[in-house]
């Protein structure tokens, strides 16, 4: 795991630690072997500057990961695009055994999602964890201050 990239310290990232902690989609943009992006909503965790994804083995972004370990991720806006959480890193397909931490932190936030289905047999289906480690994030949001705008970079970002 990598530096933290945000500092609880300050209001622009502490609002998006928060929002990275508690949204429950993400939306990961990968890049397909024609260079064409693809960019899909996803449940994820958090644990700065590490997101991790848990997703079917047969999909597109699988395979675009196979080729391509640049991705980007996105958090759902404000309608008037006034509170925008962005980044960018690298992507590894792991396993159930590296990602445990973040395994028991996808259970707490989404099994009340999950309805009767326990998360035993969500991950069944959703087997293949992506571990993606940001180093960069873009966050901007209006406030009664006006704007607060971060653009925050690894030492290696």
């Amino acid at each position: 795991m990598g530096d933290p990239l945000l500092d609880p310290a300050v209001g622009a990232d502490a609002h998006a630690g928060q929002r990275l902690a508690t949204d429950t989609i993400i939306w990961l943009g990968t890049v397909a072997p024609d260079g064409r992006p693809h960019t899909v909503p996803v449940w994820f965790t958090w644990a700065d500057p590490v997101v991790t994804v848990f997703s079917r083995p047969d999909t597109a972004k699988i395979a675009h990961l196979r080729a391509h370990a640049a991705v980007s991720v996105a958090l759902d806006t404000a309608e008037q695009g006034t509170d925008v959480v962005t980044g960018g890193g690298r992507a590894k397909l792991s396993t159930f055994a590296r990602v445990e931490d973040a395994l028991d932190a996808f259970g707490r936030k989404y099994t009340p999602l999950l309805g009767d289905q326990p998360l035993d047999a969500w991950l069944m289906t959703f087997s293949q964890p992506i571990v993606v480690t940001l180093d960069r994030l873009v966050v901007w949001r209006s406030t009664a201050a006006g704007l607060e705008y971060r653009s925050l970079a690894s030492d290696g970002g």
